[in-house]
């Protein structure tokens, strides 16, 4: 990693989560990223010949893989800094590796909490050179330098370096997090972070945990509170609220456990006292009293977040979580009289925790008439997380891939892993995860986010030359074929193109069809599915035989003959996703039942009109209709089903 320019360049990348829709807000905030830019102008005296950006989230939302790769490469940098979460570890490393590719002078850095000695899959991955473990901003600033000077570069710690033969070196020497949270600038404050209104404005004023949960991450990163004082946290609340800031969101692992909690929340008070912001904090229910929800309240919290985890006093005691359900429950109703919504947890697949225990969690939030908040999800064992060292020990397997999912423990099988997620539903009367919202709207020429494969129409050659472009992070591929039985194998070339330009990449494949589809058809266009390489996004949903990363969507034309044996057998397919295609004239009056009894529908109208928007508001299941028109598509998911407006 030589400089041959007079200014070097770092470019910091943060990929974000990747939403279930299209018009889903990712809700991408790049706070490492720009902390680590800021870290660096903190020290300019080092630095005075050294260019460092945050990547902006309005980039890495929209640009698909390869675009995103062409994009930093285009910028000359010397340096690309990449913060891995359990999210974007893979999508991040694939960049990073195309990335090395075509230029390998380029220095690639990677960090974040996916970075531990026990990660095995992240160290054994090519294409990046230097690896940094816990909080970086210290670490950063001298790598950085020694990179820069000529330093030798093995003695900064907490790094692992690749060799000559291309394996990385054992990480050297820790440092424990204990440097003050004061020592490097806000982003915010900085400038490297902008607040965007359209966005939750992301925020620590704590670092460390004084709960040892063995699940978590944070007991690893720091034990001892590091905390902004009050003054200094109000100054940047202030100016965070000039800037305007519509949603803070306290990233501080445990948020009343700061010292002088009620004195802080008195200050955001006088602070937000117009209530031009609203807040999000997670929060431990031990020391929660009525006049504190009631200020919680007050200075503007409308979300809270509760961790029960586990009905079972003996698991608590053994993930040393601890805790009082009882307690979580009481608090939980104070926080609802105060008009707080609120995030109750509940894990599935807890060392010591049977599927018994998980259904008597449910019925206790039932019982508290609390049910609506409760949000029940199987075990991670994360990298870095106690549970993880002893997971030999304690007879748990799991994913050793994001999302790390726990796949059996001595008290759960993975089938009744699977059934004991569906019996949470059952009982609480709602899907408790995500539901992957095909993108099916029109295309738009100014946009690279549809692929039409118009067998009907188009040469073979010009389907090649169209289909090879980069796309955006989410796209669409259309379908269409007087046979597509004898045109199979030329689709799932053009399956295999698209995603190997965009591996990581959420890609609705859709078969726009007038009749029905032989299931030897369906299964080859399965296979080319499932040759895919399998990812977070691939298999955060598998165990409901749901793929969010590479989506089949099967349409029916409005002009086709109905096989109602052939489509019922369809609709109750969960590895597809089956869709009729109706004009608003001749969408019928049934509402309720679409996507119950009856399919599900595919919308072509241009426009729909009040009466029938609010009649399809009222009636039909809000995932079960999908528009062609992307003004009523946006509509639809921001109004109806509450996704943010970015």
């Amino acid at each position: 990693m030589v400089i041959e320019s007079t200014m070097a360049k770092v470019q910091l990348l943060q990929l974000p989560v990747p939403p279930p829709a299209y018009y889903a807000a990712t809700g991408n905030v790049p706070l490492a990223a720009a902390s680590l830019a800021s870290s660096l102008a903190q020290n300019q005296n080092k630095f005075s010949d050294l260019s460092a950006i945050a990547v902006a989230p309005e980039i890495t939302d929209r640009m698909g893989d390869a675009e995103l790769v062409q994009y930093l490469l285009s910028q000359d940098p010397n340096f690309i800094g990449l913060s891995l979460y359990l999210w974007n570890t893979e999508r991040s490393l694939h960049i990073a590796q195309e990335i090395k590719r075509q230029n390998p002078k380029i220095g690639i850095l990677i960090g974040g909490p996916e970075v531990n000695e026990d990660n095995p899959f992240v160290l054994n991955q090519l294409g990046y050179d230097i690896a940094v473990a816990g909080e970086a901003e210290h670490t950063f600033v001298a790598l950085m330098d020694a990179l820069l000077n000529g330093k030798d570069v093995s003695v900064i710690e907490n790094i692992s370096i690749r060799d000559e033969f291309g394996k990385m070196s054992p990480f050297s020497k820790e440092r424990s997090a204990d440097f003050p949270l004061t020592d490097f600038p806000s982003p915010y404050v900085s400038g490297f972070l902008s607040v965007d209104p359209k966005r939750s404005t992301y925020l620590e004023t704590v670092r460390g945990c004084k709960s040892q949960c063995t699940y978590c991450f944070y007991p690893k990163s720091s034990q001892t509170l590091r905390t902004l004082n009050i003054d200094e946290t109000i100054r940047l609340i202030q100016q965070l609220k000039e800037n305007g800031a519509k949603e803070l969101v306290f990233l501080d692992p445990t948020f009343n456990h700061r010292p002088g909690f009620e004195a802080f929340l008195d200050a955001i008070i006088d602070v937000n006292f117009d209530g031009q912001m609203t807040m999000f904090a997670e929060l431990r229910s031990e020391g929660v009293t009525p006049k504190l929800a009631k200020k919680l309240a007050k200075a503007g919290f409308n979300r809270i977040e509760l961790g029960m985890q586990s009905i079972n006093p003996e698991t608590l005691k053994r993930v040393k979580r601890y805790g009082d359900p009882q307690k979580v429950a009481e608090v939980a109703k104070m926080l609802v009289g105060e008009g707080i919504d609120l995030l109750l947890d509940l894990i599935i697949g807890l060392p010591g925790d049977t599927p018994d225990d998980v259904e008597k969690g449910i019925h206790f939030f039932l019982k508290h008439n609390l049910g609506e908040w409760v949000q029940a999800f199987p075990l991670s064992l994360l990298p870095g997380t106690a549970m993880r060292k002893d997971a030999e020990k304690e007879g748990l397997i799991y994913m050793p891939t994001p999302p790390y999912r726990i796949i059996r423990t001595p008290n759960f099988t993975a089938e009744q892993l699977r059934e004991t997620l569906y019996l949470a539903e059952d009982l609480l009367d709602r899907r408790v995860d995500e539901f992957p919202r095909p993108f099916l709207c029109e295309k738009d020429d100014s946009l690279n986010d549809v692929y039409t494969v118009d067998l009907i129409r188009d040469s073979k050659s010009e389907i090649t030359a169209r289909i090879g472009n980069p796309g955006s992070r989410h796209h669409s591929v259309w379908f269409s074929s007087n046979s597509f039985e004898k045109d199979i194998i030329f689709i799932r070339e053009c399956m295999e193109r698209r995603i190997r330009i965009d591996p990581f990449c959420t890609i609705d494949f859709i078969f726009y069809i007038h009749a029905p589809i032989q299931e030897n058809l369906i299964s080859q266009i399965k296979m080319e599915i499932d040759r895919a390489h399998k990812s977070y996004l691939s298999l955060v949903l598998a165990h409901r035989d749901e793929n969010m990363q590479h989506r089949i969507v099967f349409v029916l034309s409005e002009t086709a003959t109905r096989n109602w044996e052939w489509i019922s057998f369809m609709k109750e397919r969960t590895d597809l996703y089956f869709y009729l295609e109706t004009s608003a004239k001749n969408l019928g009056n049934d509402l309720d039942e679409i996507g119950i009894s009856a399919p599900m529908v595919y919308l072509n109208s241009s426009e729909c009109h009040e009466t029938l928007w609010n009649q399809l508001k009222m009636h039909v299941d809000s995932e079960a209709i999908v528009f062609r028109s992307r003004k009523l598509e946006k509509k639809w998911s921001n109004e109806v089903l509450g996704y943010g407006e970015v």
